[in-house]
């Protein structure tokens, strides 16, 4: 029996348009694709070559390489990952309301430094006024690469369906569901969406423009994404913006062996600074394993 061939391709993708597509975004946004990645890349970057018009992945790159700024937006934004949902990796949420009732009647600035399309801030600031009661005096610093996903998490509005993590009440507290022709969508209330500020930031860009002083930093999810000395970079850069006693929550997979000289465990995936002192936490002793801080 013949072996079946590959789908032909719409465009030719060679190997060599490949490593320019890796060498660009690594240089850019210090996105690391490996070899596997080669097909997602081909399948994204072929309905840019179809809305710009180019024939070739060649002519393609070769307008990215002129500068133009609004196809070098839309290169990036199809190339980065948005996986997220509401209430991710559940037990950072526990562990940041307890933190933050040790903070109250004080301003509190948080940073969700991969916001996609909102879900994490949002569920941060759910968790603040949980915590907190009405009017808690929190900001959520809602940055991310991709302007488009920026831009659903200023709107604040999603399917209904992707409250399912939410309980009843939260949906009814926090959430206006639609009708008429928005049945089927829910928005963010007010109140929870002023707690955002949503800006594009790229790690890699040698300034960013976070001046304040932070009580938390949520960075899950994106180290993944950066080789290790990228990754120890950003963290050196992020480790002054941190105050003293602030915490630092990781994504369920990243772990920062490398990096044991700017910030130490407290928890799972939950890191401090590397000279703080366990007794400033607001946690009891306990195993990294429950979730919760030693």
């Amino acid at each position: 029996m013949a072996e079946a061939s590959a789908p032909q391709r719409e465009f030719p993708f060679s190997t060599r348009d490949f490593e320019e597509v890796r060498k660009m975004i690594y240089d850019h946004a210090g996105i690391a694709l490996n070899d596997a990645k080669e097909d997602m890349v081909y399948s994204r970057l072929a309905r840019r070559l179809r809305a710009t018009g180019k024939r070739t992945f060649p002519e393609y790159l070769a307008l990215i390489r002129s500068g133009d700024e609004v196809e070098w937006e839309a290169f990036v934004n199809s190339l980065t990952t948005n996986l997220t949902d509401f209430f991710r990796e559940a037990h950072h949420f526990s562990i940041l309301k307890d933190f933050l009732k040790t903070r109250k009647d004080r301003p509190i600035t948080i940073w969700s430094s991969a916001s996609s399309t909102g879900e994490e801030p949002y569920s941060i600031a759910m968790t603040a006024l949980d915590a907190l009661g009405a009017h808690a005096p929190v900001q959520i610093l809602a940055s991310d690469l991709d302007t488009n996903v920026l831009k659903k998490a200023e709107a604040g509005v999603y399917p209904v369906e992707r409250l399912a993590k939410l309980s009843a009440e939260q949906q009814r507290q926090y959430f206006l569901k639609g009708t008429g022709d928005n049945a089927g969508m829910a928005r963010a209330k007010p109140e929870l969406r002023a707690m955002l500020k949503c800006f594009r930031l790229n790690l890699l860009d040698s300034i960013w423009s976070i001046r304040q002083p932070l009580d938390a930093i949520f960075c899950r999810n994106v180290m993944i994404y950066f080789d290790k000395p990228t990754q120890y970079a950003i963290l050196k850069k992020m480790k002054p913006l941190l105050k003293p006693d602030g915490l630092l929550f990781v994504g369920h997979s990243e772990a920062l062996y490398h990096a044991t000289d700017l910030f130490k465990l407290r928890g799972q995936t939950v890191y401090q600074h590397a000279e703080s002192s366990a007794a400033a936490l607001a946690h009891p002793a306990s195993s990294p394993r429950d979730g919760r801080l030693k």
